[in-house]
């Protein structure tokens, strides 16, 4: 719905530290970026009457004038019901800090490239009087799992910092090609993305790349496949997926860096999407002296492919 009518809004305790141009983007949802860095050079957005830059960090107590925004109406964004049941029933847990999920997998995490709504957006439809949610992390649209979504600023900041310093330990579970053996192996790679933006972008090793750092643990065999339990210490796009073709074992299912011609026998063997799952995560707040520890069921239907596989 466009607004038609200068707002002044005072900022609260929530929002306290969020850069200006962030801030703009919550409260003018679905407004092109393109607007918002518009309405700041022109001065249309004041903070206690005075103009600010993009960067500016706002305070509580602070008086943001919102200029009117004009835009042509393209209704209602509307989520399938299957959706929102799917979404609500993957719910882990839910208090005053987060909502956790088992996101399923060809849920994209976000709205984008072509994709109306994901996972936050649908989520904000079912907690209307949420004063705020917003996602932690990400996790890739083909991958489930353990899915964090913050419930205040100061949360959302305070797990960024914790990220930051590898304090969050996350625990995956994929199914890579071959016989990877019995060792377990801690892999460190510098990972870097490649390609023009707006277009499908791939991770690849690049000496002045960023480190990635990777533990690999195999935990059943089977005659040409291996599950692994494999913990990230960094958290790089496609880590898990570009360091496991790397070493020759590409994740199964895998349609970016995997082994499109084994992939073709599994699909006939019921794997549908790839095999990663983001199976465990846990951390503590220190805002609150909280430990929380979250896992997230393997899903039914890599649960019943891994049955029909010969065990070695």
């Amino acid at each position: 719905m466009p607004h038609a009518k200068v707002r002044k809004v005072i900022v609260n305790e929530g929002d306290v530290g969020q850069r200006l141009d962030n801030y703009l983007m919550r409260q003018f949802r679905g407004v092109p970026k393109s607007r918002i860095y518009s309405m700041l050079r022109k001065g249309e957005v004041r903070v206690n009457k005075g103009r600010v830059k993009p960067a500016y960090r706002i305070q509580a107590g602070d008086l943001v004038r919102l200029p009117p925004v004009h835009q042509k109406t393209q209704g209602t964004m509307i989520i399938p019901d299957t959706v929102q049941q799917q979404l609500e029933s993957a719910v882990i847990s839910e208090d005053d800090n987060l909502l956790v999920l088992n996101k399923p997998s060809g849920i994209a995490v976000h709205a984008g490239s072509g994709l109306r709504f994901g996972v936050i957006e649908v989520m904000r439809e079912l907690r209307p009087h949420a004063d705020f949610l917003e996602l932690v992390h990400r996790l890739d649209r083909e991958t489930s799992g353990c899915l964090l979504l913050a419930r205040s600023r100061p949360v959302l900041t305070e797990l960024h910092d914790l990220l930051r310093e590898g304090k969050v330990n996350k625990r995956y579970l994929a199914l890579l090609a071959g016989n990877w053996g019995q060792d377990t192996k801690t892999i460190t790679s510098q990972l870097e993305r490649s390609g023009p933006q707006g277009q499908i972008r791939k991770t690849r090793q690049q000496q002045d790349g960023k480190t990635a750092v990777s533990e690999f643990k195999p935990v059943q065999h089977f005659s040409n496949a291996t599950l692994m339990e494999v913990k990230i210490f960094t958290g790089r796009t496609h880590q898990i997926r570009v360091q496991s073709a790397d070493l020759g074992h590409p994740v199964l299912g895998d349609d970016k860096y995997g082994n499109f011609a084994l992939n073709r026998e599994f699909r006939k063997l019921g794997l549908k999407r790839w095999f990663l799952h983001a199976a465990e995560i846990d951390f503590r707040l220190e805002s609150c002296g909280h430990h929380y520890h979250f896992k997230a069921a393997l899903p039914d239907e890599l649960e019943t492919f891994l049955q029909k596989l010969d065990e070695k």
